[in-house]
């Protein structure tokens, strides 16, 4: 059956619209230990950037463990407060525990530096072997 202009529109239309749903989806896994948040790993020629997305969680609720050759940053993202009884009408970030494990190329490292600023962990290793 031939299809029309509009129906081929449609079609692609809701093709992106199904795509970006998954990607959505996707941003955060799930993980069997509570959620496993993205992260964004650079290397320079003497250092590792981790880039760690963890928006609502303080600094005081992350830790990080380097050592076996990888890196661990766990920690727990707590509820939003809400004054008074509320309806959830949406509630699409991750919340309670969260663990992150990464494979550190081969080497020998050290924390240099460790900020969490504007809902990012920004945790900088540096190569010593």
């Amino acid at each position: 059956m031939a299809r029309t202009a509009t129906e081929l529109m449609w079609i692609d239309a809701l093709a992106v619209v199904a795509r970006a749903d998954r990607l959505h989806r996707d941003f955060f896994h799930p993980a069997s230990l509570g959620w496993e948040p993205p992260v964004d790993l650079l290397e320079t020629a003497g250092e590792l950037t981790m880039i760690v997305a963890l928006p609502g969680v303080g600094a005081a609720d992350v830790d990080l463990v380097i050592g076996g050759g990888e890196i661990a940053v766990t920690g727990i993202r707590r509820l939003p407060a809400v004054h008074g009884p509320a309806r959830i009408h949406r509630m699409e970030l991750p919340h309670g525990r969260f663990e992150r494990r990464l494979a550190l190329p081969p080497g020998t490292y050290e924390l240099v530096r460790r900020d969490l600023v504007d809902g990012c962990l920004t945790i900088v290793l540096r190569r010593l072997t």
